[in-house]
């Protein structure tokens, strides 16, 4: 098994609107090693997101590779990539992504429903997962029952209802205050210390701080890479 759970080569993505070509990312190379926790850092709308979605599969790129866990991503088809991602990555995103008519519970299940695991253990690992994150009262809850933190916690449970090696979160603390966020990162800091590799896109200079590793995105290309500073000021104009 490799020490790299990801590998770029020469990675871009271009959007065109009409006649004008937007260039997200510029031939991005970079390693994530596995069992790592690394943070992508930069101002807004400088493509971390856009490289955070490369490299789960959620979109394609223009030009260049993702080799994740030896795969390369982007020869499969897209129902390859489909199963692929989900037996490889969880995701967690900023707004949650919630089905309000859903249950907690049933939030988590419909994760593995595509991975044709029968319902009964469906929902016993669904119920595992929720009291993991802290939330085994709150089984029969809805969304809009719960707090921002509580729901991003279902939304991490989820995300590891198929036991991947890897996390992509995009600033999936970024709607919650300060006491659910400590929450949220407590959950995450043990993930990690059990071997889940972690990749973050943030804007939060004391969780990029925490990081083994911090990747600077700017104009869609990195221009930093390697262990947070230790000066505070810098962390903060990194991720700034």
């Amino acid at each position: 098994m490799s020490d790299t759970i990801i590998r770029t080569d020469n990675l871009s993505k271009s959007y065109r609107q009409g006649t004008v070509v937007t260039h997200a990312l510029r031939g991005v190379s970079l390693e994530i090693p596995r069992g790592s926790f690394t943070c992508i850092v930069g101002p807004s709308g400088h493509g971390k997101s856009t490289l955070m979605h490369l490299l789960g599969g959620l979109d394609r790129p223009s030009s260049g590779s993702v080799i994740l866990d030896g795969t390369d991503l982007f020869r499969l088809d897209d129902a390859g990539l489909a199963a692929l991602r989900s037996r490889k990555v969880g995701f967690v995103f900023q707004f949650f992504n919630l089905l309000n008519g859903l249950t907690a519970l049933e939030n988590v299940e419909t994760a593995m429903m595509m991975a044709g695991l029968p319902a009964r253990q469906q929902a016993a690992r669904a119920e595992e997962l929720l009291d993991r994150v802290g939330l085994a009262d709150k089984f029969g809850s809805r969304p809009f029952q719960l707090s921002g933190g509580q729901q991003q916690r279902v939304a991490i449970a989820r995300a590891l209802a198929n036991a991947p090696p890897l996390l992509l979160l995009d600033e999936p603390t970024g709607n919650l205050d300060s006491a659910a966020e400590a929450e949220v990162l407590a959950i995450l800091r043990e993930l990690h210390a059990q071997g889940t590799t972690l990749v973050l896109v943030t804007h939060n200079a004391e969780i990029a701080r925490q990081a083994q590793q911090v990747i600077q995105v700017k104009d869609g290309v990195i221009v930093a890479s390697g262990p947070p500073a230790g000066d505070s000021g810098e962390i903060t104009s990194l991720v700034a």
